[in-house]
This record gives C-alpha cells, structure tokens and sequence, in this order.
C-alpha cells in the first residue's frame, strides 16, 4: 500500500467529494470548504473537506460561524470541523479554537488494505464463552450504546438516535455487532459503508473494562473485514484512539494523518443580522 496515494484516495473519496450519507443529508460546497448538513438533530453536521491558505482560511472559519448563528437551520446543532494534520493551514487548528470551537481529543487516521487484513487475522479468535450477535432491532441497538457508554464513559444519546436509523432505513449501509458474554454485551462495534467508495469505515470497537485484553477487538476486526470484503471494498478506516492504535498496527493499518474535531454548538435560536424595522413599519 502506497500511504500517499491511499491519503489522496481518502481524501478525495470521504471528503472533498463525499456523496450524501443519507437520503436527506445535504452537501454544501462553497468558499473553499465541502460541509455536511443532516436533517435529523442527531446526524453528523460540519466540515469535511476545505482547501485554504493563510489568506483565506479565517474568512472560511466566519462563514461558518455566520451560518451557524444566524441560519435557523443550524440552531441548536453541534457542529464538528473535522481537521486533519495534512490540511492547510499548518494552524487551521489554531485558528479555529482563537474562533471559538472546542478540540476534542485528537485521533491516528489508520488505513489497511482489507486483504492484509484478512492474511493477519486468520488466526483471530474470540475467548471461550463469546460469541457474536448482529444488531437488527432496538434491544440490539440499546445494548450497543450500553457497552458504548460502559466502555467510553461517554454520552450515547445521540449515537442511539442514529444506529437506530440505521438498522430500520438504511440497513445495506451499516454493520452493527455485539461480543455476548452469555446474555451480556462486553463490546460493539459497527462498519459504516460507503456505497461508490473504496472505504469502509470502522467505528465503536468499544469493550467494557473487565474484557479488555482477551482478544476480542481484533476478532471483531476480522469479522468486519470479512463483511467488508463480501460487499466488495478494498480498504477499512479506523480514527484510532492510543489504546486501539497498537492493536491495529500489527493487523497491517498504516498511520496517514491525525484527525482532531473541532466542535462548535450553535445558538438555540438563530440570531437576525437584519437591520431594526423602524416603529409604524
């Protein structure tokens, strides 16, 4: 795998030209940035993509900012520029939080070719007493933001909303799976398919603390690779955290760039930047 290549693929495949992930997301590409606007409160709105230097990026960072203040369309919405350590600026970063966006930790992108993957894993498998279960309705989904939320210490409010969406309308775009412990989860994890792409995306891969260790995560990245490979895919993308990041470099991952999102919550209430009617008007 040719790292340089696989990173301008990604980038032009996931990002500057990335196709709606739904039927009713929206794409807007203007002034140098690709964003992502979802319909739902719970779908993924924000920065994908932008093209800017020195001169123009802080102009950019304003338009968004005017959008999300002023158009009530973004009121109320979380708004994630996703930056990676390859875009330009090399302060992009900088510029966003001097703006007023919040870093959140950042994260390796990680890229395989799923055949070397398939080759690395052969071997993998879970511990006794585990076995897999696919998520196909909302017990499944409850389950997985469970272990999401055991495993990550994190909210899943608005990942439920949306594995729920998943699985009941666009069930050919997502994989969802649970590592059952008897009648208990102890991991989740999902694969996002990216239909005219070379990509399949790996998310979740979270196990709760007392499992960690045994093997289970790489036996759920050689079960989805194998998913993956079904559907036709040529490469899995993982944003990795430090502690998956070890893991997935001995199953033949490769460090392309590091992501960091930047987040930004917009007024509850878009606010006019129309001029004051005059009294008796």
């Amino acid at each position: 795998m040719n790292p340089a290549e696989v990173l301008a693929l990604f980038d032009a495949q996931l990002r500057r030209d990335a196709p709606p992930e739904t039927p009713t997301t929206r794409i807007d590409r203007t002034a140098g940035v690709v964003r992502q606007v979802g319909a739902a409160p719970h779908d993924w709105c924000g920065i994908l993509w932008s093209d800017l230097d020195e001169t123009t990026a802080d102009a950019a960072i304003a338009a968004q900012l005017h959008w999300l203040r002023t158009d009530p369309e973004a009121a109320g919405r979380e708004f994630e520029w996703k930056t990676y350590s390859h875009d330009l600026p090399a302060d992009l970063g900088e510029r966003l939080a001097a703006a007023g966006f919040e870093p959140e930790a950042p994260e390796t992108l990680m890229v395989a070719e799923i055949d070397e993957v398939a080759e690395l894993t052969r071997d993998a498998a879970l511990p006794a007493g585990i076995r897999l279960e696919p998520v196909t309705d909302a017990a499944g989904v409850e389950m997985a933001a469970a272990v999401h939320e055991q495993a990550f210490g994190t909210s899943a409010e608005r990942l439920r909303d949306r594995m729920l969406d998943q699985i009941t309308e666009r069930r050919d775009t997502v994989s969802i799976v649970l590592a059952m412990a008897g009648d208990v989860p102890v991991c989740a994890a999902r694969m996002e398919f990216c239909p005219g792409t070379a990509f399949a995306g790996l998310w979740g891969g979270g196990t709760v603390k007392e499992w960690r260790g045994k093997g289970i995560y790489r036996a759920l990245v050689a079960h989805r690779a194998r998913i993956a490979a079904s559907h036709g895919y040529r490469f899995l993308q993982v944003d990795a955290s430090d502690d998956s990041r070890p893991i997935l470099r001995r199953l033949g991952f490769a460090a392309l760039s590091v992501t960091t999102p930047y987040l930004f919550t917009a007024p509850p209430q878009a606010v006019s930047t129309a001029p004051p009617r005059e009294e008796g008007r």
